[in-house]
């Protein structure tokens, strides 16, 4: 008899699909969730579309990389199906009337909003003709970046310089950025799964450029590495064997394969400079930074202590042996990915792209002017807490209307009792007649 077939795709306990009954969006799987988006589609130009790309690749795996916008979406669109979707920051890339290109990075469904102005940016690809040895690939995406930040928070002065942006506001950005990818556990991570690094350094402004302006910019520099390793302390003709296993493994593994034919021994390979094209020419090759080696856990299989042996060793004399087998050093080393941005923040404002302005670059409000705008705001949370109130009364009154209206439909419909007793007995009478005329 042949065998069931059994679907692996889509069907609950496939790899791609819900597991155990959770949806994508239970709070088991719940983690932050974001949508690069083009605000006007084709409007902002093909730079701004590719640098809209390669800002989707930077954040993924947990972004909508295959977003298609149209001329016709609104803001309110992409609100909207953010809950739904689980989407908690939407990052928005507009262009302004006067070629300015503008990034809004905003928390779902009640804000804040932060408002940069992107000074300059380069793209992936020209990130890649910059680079000897770009990095390719697509592997390193599989997992969410480390995120660095550097100099978010002004150093205190003592007074003596007011600075450009008020304390709260610097903790607030802070902690939207933070909040832009999952949280990392030290004890849990394993070092294998952290394959990029995103780096978001706040430069500080001159002390000759703040006294000739009056203005301090808030200016970020972002980029975006990913993480290369190799073993440190071998020279280049010993990594290249030590990776033998790996491309023998490989079909076109004689490219990377040193050509040993015409030596006696790999002894030869490994001192003579000149032999097979290897080797080294001096201790520089072998030596690396010590600020750029680490240590990490060795992923070779190595054999395995039976129990007794576990048993009757040292404890002391076990840890110094696991540390010794399970440890190596390896060489750090970063590649640029791209893309390069330098943002400037130019507003920061309660709510999703539309609130009450908490800091502004170019406007400065007076102490009465801010008592003005907080009670026009409180008028306005007010007016509109009354709306829905008097909404939700609406809505409960025509529920019972709709009830009520129903019910008094179904009684006309419904004959009385005595009604339909009386209309028994004449039908059961006249029936009774007929059969006695058919008699």
């Amino acid at each position: 008899m042949a065998r069931r077939r059994h679907k692996k795709r889509t069907h609950v306990g496939a790899s791609n699909g819900p597991t155990n009954g959770t949806s994508a969006n239970s709070s088991a799987s719940r983690g932050p969730k974001t949508m690069v988006i083009r605000v006007g589609a084709g409007e902002v130009g093909s730079s701004v579309t590719q640098l809209v790309k390669d800002v989707r690749s930077m954040m993924e795996p947990s972004t909508a990389s295959r977003l298609r916008e149209r001329k016709s979406n609104k803001l309110r669109d992409y609100t909207t199906m953010a809950g739904p979707l689980g989407v908690s920051h939407l990052l928005l890339f507009s262009r302004s009337s006067t070629g300015n290109t503008n990034l809004r990075l905003a928390l779902t469904p009640k804000g804040p909003t932060l408002h940069f102005r992107v000074e300059k940016y380069s793209l992936c690809k020209d990130v890649r003709k910059a680079l000897r040895h770009p990095r390719g690939g697509s592997k390193e995406c599989l997992t969410p970046p480390l995120l660095v930040m550097n100099n978010f928070l002004t150093p205190d002065t003592g007074g003596a310089s007011k600075p450009s942006v008020p304390r709260h506001l610097e903790t607030l950005s802070t902690t939207i950025f933070q909040s832009l990818f999952p949280p990392i556990a030290p004890q849990s991570t394993s070092l294998s799964s952290i394959r990029r690094v995103l780096l978001l350094n706040r430069e500080l402004p001159d002390s000759r450029s703040t006294a000739s302006n009056n203005t301090k910019p808030y200016v970020l520099s972002l980029r975006h590495y990913a993480i290369a390793t190799k073993p440190s302390g071998l020279s280049k003709g010993i990594r290249r064997i030590n990776k033998a296993e790996k491309t023998l493994k490989e079909r076109a593994s004689k490219k990377g394969m040193p050509n040993l034919g015409n030596l006696e021994d790999v002894a030869d390979y490994i001192l003579d400079p000149s032999a097979a094209g290897g080797g080294f020419t001096s201790g520089s090759e072998s030596e690396v930074e010590t600020d750029a080696e680490v240590e990490v856990m060795d992923t070779d299989h190595r054999r395995v202590a039976s129990r007794k042996q576990a048993e009757t060793a040292h404890p002391a004399e076990r840890d110094s042996q696991r540390r010794a087998a399970g440890t190596q050093k390896r060489a750090v080393r970063l590649i640029e990915l791209g893309p390069r941005m330098t943002l400037r923040m130019t507003k920061a404002e309660d709510g999703v792209c539309g609130g009450k302005v908490m800091w502004h670059e170019y406007v400065n409000k007076t102490q009465d002017e801010i008592h003005e705008l907080e009670k026009l705001w409180d008028t306005r949370k007010r007016e509109k807490a009354e709306r829905k109130r008097v909404q939700k009364e609406n809505v409960e009154r025509k529920r019972e209307v709709r009830a009520s209206g129903n019910k008094a439909a179904e009684d006309e419909q419904r004959p009385p009792d005595d009604e339909a007793d009386s209309e028994a007995i004449n039908d059961w009478e006249s029936d009774a007649i007929e059969d006695e005329e058919a008699a």
